[in-house]
């Protein structure tokens, strides 16, 4: 029988004893979002989710509960998707940058107070926010004992795929495929001279491949396992001093040193360059500005 990894199906304990065997968490985080008609909309999310769990049933740990509400709408995503997915409904689980961030922060709290010695936020959306992960988590580390590091999918995707790995494209919808098979419906790809846009669907979707995707899976799972044990590696030679933060104290680290940093964050981007804001009758025109949240 498969050892359970996910937290949330997981019983106390079997929790205690995974953690002391291995006291390394992965934090999924994903958006509900279209990725073409064959894919489900929570494959930003069943990705990193699917690949962690491998990774935790490998080589230890656990595989935290997944959060589906990411970055998305604001600036450069809005006007992103007002050409990708046009004026269709979105099913898109937006949030604001700012809430995604300090939401993080608070779950990166719980796993230092639990007594994690690494934590791998595992993000399978992407965006304008990717350069600011590693700014939040140098942001942060000074605060938390446990060892952080905050990736995507392409942070630990072998290099032979990284070329076909386009949004709703071949490999994204293998990857898929290989960890929720049931989500993927190849028989609702559009014909391939089918004028689009085809809901964020990738161009190359068509040729994707199931055991490519396998392949994908065991790349990511592996290199996610070497990260972890980097982690706890540093954490056993720095032996941090853990006092786990209040709530009020995490509030007062994202006024102190997180919210004057916020308005240099890439998630705060308006427009990417060559990028024109979507039409004032555009389903993606309300939020496309933003605000000043310094």
């Amino acid at each position: 029988m498969r050892r359970e990894v996910r937290w949330e199906r997981m019983f106390p304990d079997e929790l205690n004893a995974a953690l002391e065997a291995c006291p390394l968490v992965y934090m999924p985080y994903g958006l509900s979002e279209p990725h073409g008609p064959q894919n489900a909309l929570g494959m930003d999310l069943l990705r990193p989710h699917g690949a962690a769990v491998v990774a935790a049933m490998e080589h230890g740990g656990i595989v935290a509960p997944p959060h589906y509400w990411h970055i998305h709408e604001l600036g450069v995503c809005g006007a992103w998707a007002a050409t990708r997915v046009g004026e269709a409904r979105q099913w898109v689980t937006a949030i604001p940058p700012w809430m995604f961030f300090k939401n993080m922060l608070y779950h990166i709290r719980a796993m230092d107070m639990l007594g994690f010695h690494a934590a791998i936020v595992f993000s399978g959306h992407a965006g304008p926010h990717c350069p600011d992960f590693p700014v939040f988590r140098d942001l942060l580390q000074p605060h938390f004992a446990t060892r952080l590091e905050l990736i995507f999918d392409y942070d630990v995707i072998a290099e032979e795929f990284m070329a076909d790995f386009s949004h709703g494209g071949s490999i994204e919808t293998a990857y898929l495929w290989a960890v929720a098979p049931d989500c993927v419906d190849l028989s609702r790809l559009p014909d391939q001279d089918a004028p689009g846009p085809h809901f964020a669907m990738g161009d190359n979707a068509h040729e994707t491949n199931r055991r490519r995707g396998e392949r994908v899976v065991a790349s990511i799972a592996a290199n996610l396992a070497a990260r972890g044990k980097a982690l706890l590696a540093e954490y056993d030679r720095v032996q941090p001093a853990r006092r786990p933060l209040t709530f009020d104290e995490v509030e007062q680290l994202w006024e102190d040193e997180i919210r004057p940093r916020f308005a240099d964050f890439k998630a705060m981007t308006e427009l990417a360059e060559g990028q024109t804001p979507p039409a004032e009758d555009s389903v993606w025109y309300a939020n496309w500005r933003v605000p000043d949240r310094s």
